[in-house]
């Protein structure tokens, strides 16, 4: 597997190999703010090509869940500071994943007790958890082309946060039902304006967004995040051979330091995309939609060329010095699934190295 230990660079940032540390939602952000101890755990993980972090809404209306981080305020942005030098000071690199939550969000998670933003005014289906409860997505409020302005305003604003933070660049969330993605699925976009309809339309916003962020920032620090064909938070797409391969000839232009796919099962489609996309792709892998992904899954990806990198997530969560474990051929340790989200030290920065042990 040591494919994966080969360097490579993505935009102008070079890579001393190929495995990223895929974002992952860990809920350890109270109020909306990252500690000392996302600053160690990331900084524990120093050694991965490239650190992707958790989801970070960029402004208060996309959040979708407890104690994510946010990157909206200068708060924020000085507490993501000490992440960002805490990982610099090991070499490493990190980007910031931007993620709006869209109708994935509810009125509990926003002072004024707003309505979630959508497309479409389509009801997710899903349930937000808090402390001892569940709780039914509303029907969010369809965006204006008011709020459609102001939210690629917010990524844009975000984005530049994030270059005072010390981040290496962003990744913006297409993926998983977030509100990128909710505007290029037809079920859940159903307007009859031009970000609505065909194809062209539906993938108006994604554009638009990575436009203006790399506009802002630099196209070689800005990254996106697909996922083709995956059902999660409601999504169905009925076309998505089409749709994607029409989205990536439409980002060519922005010259993106890398487009992100997450595979559901999917690598015909990840081979359409490769084919239409000249830059860098990151895979995470999964030709057989089984979770969790592993080394070798990436490892074959590589030499099969369907990849330039390799995103990797319950690996990277447990085992913080993961290129030296894959040097070694293992072992690898398995994740807690009980300690993901929320928590305190355990199964967060406690999961010990090789020398460790």
């Amino acid at each position: 597997m040591n494919v994966l230990l080969t360097p490579h660079s993505t935009g102008t940032l070079p890579l001393p190999n190929r495995l990223v540390m895929a974002p992952m939602t860990r809920s350890r952000a109270t109020g909306g703010r990252v500690t000392g101890l996302t600053a160690e755990y990331y900084a524990q993980r120093a050694g991965a090509g490239l650190i992707i972090t958790e989801g970070t809404q960029p402004s208060i209306i996309g959040q979708g869940y407890i104690d994510t981080p946010g990157l909206h305020t200068p708060e924020q942005a000085a507490a993501w500071r000490v992440v960002t030098d805490a990982v610099h000071s090991r070499g490493g690199r990190i980007f910031v994943q931007l993620m709006h939550s869209g109708r994935i969000g509810h009125p509990y998670l926003y002072p004024d007790g707003a309505l979630p933003l959508a497309p479409s005014a389509i009801a997710s289906g899903e349930k937000l958890y808090v402390p001892g409860d569940l709780l039914d997505h509303p029907e969010p409020r369809e965006m204006t082309l008011a709020d459609i302005a102001r939210s690629v305003d917010d990524f844009v604003a975000a984005a530049r946060l994030a270059m005072e933070a010390g981040f290496d660049g962003v990744e913006l969330h297409g993926a998983s039902g977030y509100l990128i993605h909710q505007f290029l699925a037809a079920n859940t976009n159903r307007r009859t304006d031009a970000y609505g309809g065909p194809i062209a339309n539906r993938l108006r916003f994604a554009v638009e967004v990575a436009r203006a962020v790399g506009d802002a920032i630099g196209p070689e620090r800005t990254g996106i995040r697909l996922s083709p064909g995956s059902t999660l938070n409601g999504i169905r797409e009925s076309d998505t051979e089409l749709l994607y391969p029409a989205l990536i000839r439409a980002l060519v232009p922005a010259g993106l330091a890398y487009v992100h796919v997450s595979e559901s099962g999917t690598r015909d489609i990840t081979k359409l995309i490769r084919a239409e996309w000249p830059g860098t792709l990151i895979l995470n892998p999964h030709p057989t939609g089984e979770e969790p992904a592993s080394a070798a899954d990436g490892a074959d990806a590589l030499r099969d060329d369907v990849a330039d990198a390799i995103s990797l997530g319950q690996l990277w969560l447990a085992n913080p010095d993961l290129p030296a474990r894959i040097a070694t051929g293992g072992p690898f340790t398995a994740a807690d699934p009980s300690t993901f989200y929320g928590g305190d030290h355990r199964g967060y920065t406690d999961y010990p190295t090789m020398d460790e042990r």
